[in-house]
């Protein structure tokens, strides 16, 4: 009895023994071995969208250039002082010039009509102008040497050394009374205002003495101030007998008209 309890019991130990054996155990998961990041792995920072303003880097602030100083002007680019009154200029010689013309018949030459023509640029004068006013403008007397006076050689072949000198000792005694005079008295036609480079026309009247005899004369006048200059020209037409001298004539060669035509080309400057 005691040996088939023992067996029973050896049986059921076996019996659990195997049981156990052929029971499927659950198995202890293994425990996962963190990976190693890959490039997939790595965090991406996210791109920035368009609605999101890019944040600008801090800029270095660079010094402020010192602005270049202006060149001064120069002297000759200051701008003239424009005119407060009065300003006198002189007549230049040798930028101005007084010349006569008269008409010559050549008996020589059958009968030929020419022109001669005489120059000098030995002038002198004095003019105030007042370019606020012109109407206050005052001419001083004007000289001319005629001692001097040239023919010009015209192209017609009148300008002669020989009627040159006929000037001087005959006809207007050039020689003796070297200088012609003109004295103004009255300037009219002269407007009261005046803008620089405009025209200027008006009469010049006044005595104009040569030898010995003085004669009221009026020159129509044309001149323009620049600014810095006035420059104009001034006619007028005169007998020779009325300052008592004959119109040359040289016998058998020429006679000239008592007519002549004098003309003053002027250039005055401060």
């Amino acid at each position: 009895m005691k040996t088939s309890v023992i067996k029973h019991t050896s049986m059921l130990v076996l019996a659990s023994v195997l049981l156990a054996a052929c029971s499927p155990t659950a198995t202890p998961a293994p425990t996962a071995v963190p990976a190693k990041p890959t490039e997939a792995t790595k965090p991406v920072a996210a791109a920035p969208t368009s609605a999101s303003a890019p944040i600008a880097a801090p800029t270095v602030a660079q010094p402020t250039a010192a602005p270049k100083p202006t060149d001064a002007p120069k002297p000759t680019d200051a701008p003239k002082p424009a005119a407060t009154g009065p300003i006198t200029l002189k007549i230049v010689p040798g930028e101005s010039k007084a010349q006569y013309e008269v008409d010559e018949v050549f008996f020589n030459q059958n009968n030929k009509l020419a022109t001669a023509i005489g120059i000098t640029d030995n002038i002198n004068g004095e003019i105030k102008l007042d370019p606020n006013d012109p109407s206050k403008t005052q001419v001083g007397k004007v000289s001319v040497n005629i001692q001097v006076l040239k023919s010009d050689g015209h192209p017609n072949g009148n300008g002669s050394t020989r009627r040159d000198s006929f000037i001087r000792t005959q006809w207007l005694e050039s020689a003796k009374f070297p200088i012609a005079e003109f004295n103004p008295t009255k300037l009219e036609g002269l407007p009261t205002s005046y803008k620089v480079g405009d025209t200027l026309k008006f009469k010049m009247i006044g005595d104009m003495k040569v030898k010995e005899t003085s004669k009221p004369i009026t020159w129509d006048v044309e001149a323009v101030y620049d600014g810095s200059a006035l420059k104009g020209s001034a006619t007028t037409a005169v007998k020779m007998t009325m300052f008592n001298f004959d119109p040359p004539n040289i016998a058998g060669m020429l006679k000239a008209n008592d007519d002549a035509k004098l003309k003053l080309t002027f250039t005055a400057k401060p």
